[in-house]
């Protein structure tokens, strides 16, 4: 079996580990601003932006039900409106 046919056999693990990896890279993030009590360094259109990118990607796990994309989406999406909404709680 070739590197290829390999990863195509696990491409559901495979999913499931950039997910994880994609999603807990926000957590030192959403940890430091709730720490600080600070989020005036967070560039608020940056954001926007990226929950609108993760609001999309999910509607497109769901269209093709991808299972990994979909929980790392939600998951990402409350992340990523966390550090958003602690950024005006805490100007």
């Amino acid at each position: 079996m070739n590197l290829i046919e390999y990863i195509a056999t696990y491409k559901e693990f495979l999913g499931y580990i950039a997910a994880g990896l994609s999603t807990t890279s926000f957590l030192p993030q959403v940890i430091k601003i709730w720490r600080s009590r600070s989020g005036g360094d967070i560039s608020t259109i940056m954001y926007v932006m990226y929950i609108i990118s993760l609001l999309l990607w999910l509607i497109y796990g769901v269209i093709i039900g991808s299972t990994p994309l979909i929980l790392a989406e939600i998951f990402t999406l409350i992340l990523a409106s966390a550090i958003l909404i602690m950024k005006f709680m805490w100007k």
